[in-house]
């Protein structure tokens, strides 16, 4: 069973925490007692103190300083105490503007809307994943010939967004050779989505090499290149708000959380978690499971396409962050971008 707080210690610890979160200082005994609405004497205060630091709530950076929020206590703020504020409608209003800037464009351009709305919004670090490839499916495909052993494909994804992508070939390809391509590719693949398409091309080219059918082999070899250069995994927003953060502001630490946003498996892994949580989801410090992020709280909730989860996007910032406008935050970006997908898929 959880551990219960009673009334007295439970608005003491919210009302650090709040104090906290808005000043990034240690809140003394004394400063406590001064706030409005608190009725207790300094005594009772720094008793209630001392019993919330020996049961880890809080905890003294410093031998005369005063207290800060432990883990556990934004914890059992987060889960107990909080009640977080209505999205303001100004808000809710700046992030319909960035998804609308965009509407009608590509999914990647939503996701990278959504990602820019959260950072600045929130003055952290947004991160959006990009719509897993079982919802994308393919209509067609086309290829160009550029200098340099390039080759331009052009993709026509769900409705009839399209997607530029270039790669490097291991020799010049003719634009009747890439035709010849383009029309194998799309008469056996088209409208299938591109998590399957790129099984079956991998599939199809091992059959292919064993029946020496060359040309086919060629067009698998170059489509399942397009597929694999076309894998981005989240779009990140705003990394650099966190060097505002005192907390953050070490070099090595922000070095080693700026390498972990830059290889992506961590962070993917994480977000993976919350694929199948339905509402937000709140990992606090140590409680994400990577070191990297022992120093920061990651907010997120999932988007939708057709009912169907699609992604996952979220705000990474430091354990003091105002979850109370964090949360709906997150969940009210979720649904525009819900919202907005729609249209295209």
């Amino acid at each position: 069973m959880p551990f219960s707080l009673d009334v007295r210690a439970a608005e003491l610890l919210k009302l650090l925490i709040k104090r906290y979160v808005r000043d990034g200082q240690p809140v003394s005994s004394r400063m406590l007692a001064r706030a409005e609405g608190v009725n207790l004497s300094p005594a009772t205060i720094r008793n209630v103190m001392a019993d919330l630091d020996e049961h880890g709530f809080v905890c003294s950076p410093h031998t005369s300083a005063g207290r800060v929020p432990t883990q556990r206590g934004y914890r059992y703020f987060v889960d107990t105490l909080l009640a977080p504020e209505p999205l303001d409608d100004d808000v809710r209003q700046r992030i319909e503007e960035h998804l609308l800037a965009v509407r009608g464009r590509s999914s990647a351009d939503l996701v990278q809307a959504a990602s820019t709305a959260l950072s600045r919004l929130s003055d952290m670090a947004g991160v959006v994943t990009v719509p897993r490839r079982n919802l994308i499916t393919l209509r067609r495909i086309e290829f160009l010939p550029l200098s340099d052993q390039r080759v331009l494909a052009i993709l026509v994804v769900n409705r009839s967004e399209v997607q530029n992508r270039i790669i490097h070939t291991d020799r010049e390809y003719s634009v009747s050779e890439l035709t010849q391509f383009a029309k194998l590719i799309n008469r056996r693949f088209a409208g299938r989505d591109l998590l399957s398409l790129r099984d079956a091309l991998r599939g199809d080219a091992l059959d292919t090499q064993a029946r020496v059918h060359q040309l086919l082999g060629q067009a698998m070899a170059v489509a399942e290149q397009v597929l694999h250069r076309g894998e981005e995994d989240y779009v990140l927003a705003g990394g650099t708000n966190l060097m505002a953060f005192q907390e953050l502001a070490d070099m090595q630490r922000l070095r080693q959380l700026f390498d972990a946003l830059d290889r992506k498996r961590d962070l993917l892994n994480l977000f993976d978690q919350c694929l199948s949580a339905a509402g937000v989801q709140i990992f606090i410090g140590q409680e994400s499971g990577y070191k990297v992020l022992d120093e920061c709280s990651v907010v997120t909730a999932p988007y939708y396409v057709e009912g169907e989860v699609a992604g996952v996007l979220g705000v990474i910032g430091p354990t003091r962050m105002a979850y109370d406008r964090i949360i709906p935050l997150v969940a009210e970006t979720a649904r525009a971008l819900s919202a907005g997908l729609k249209a295209d898929f």
